[in-house]
């Protein structure tokens, strides 16, 4: 099966890029109503996931944060507890079954490594559904 039938394009994905501030982030995230948001740099690379579980530990080691300091506090200096792995171009359905088991999208990158998209848990469960019902058992 080729991924790419369930490839949410890059620029229908909303995403950070590794030098925005913490506050830059927050408002993506509330505006996309995400919880968990990938990471570029600027030439177009994967970097990871942060998520709302990342944001709410840095805030609550850091509680002379302000909305103020999160202006200029790089995402670069928040830690990541666990990023969502990407996958190639290449990567069979298995694999993707697998990823979404533990991840709510995957990156997925192209023979570059360039980030080109999303697969999402959703779209990964609905393929499957479809081709049960095509072969049920």
């Amino acid at each position: 099966m080729n991924i790419l039938l369930l490839l949410t394009p890059k620029r229908d994905v909303a995403f950070i890029n590794d030098d925005f501030t913490l506050r830059q982030a927050l408002e993506k995230m509330e505006f996309h109503r995400y919880s968990a948001i990938p990471i570029l740099n600027r030439q177009g690379n994967y970097i990871g996931t942060l998520t709302e579980g990342d944001v709410l530990w840095f805030l609550k080691n850091n509680t002379q944060l302000n909305l103020k300091k999160a202006e200029e506090m790089p995402i670069n200096n928040i830690p990541r507890i666990r990023d969502n792995f990407p996958v190639k171009i290449d990567t069979d359905l298995d694999d993707l079954v697998a990823k979404s088991v533990s991840q709510n999208f995957i990156p997925v990158l192209d023979d570059q490594n360039l980030f080109i998209g999303i697969i999402t848990r959703k779209d990964v469960l609905l393929y499957c559904h479809k081709q049960m019902l095509k072969h049920p058992f």
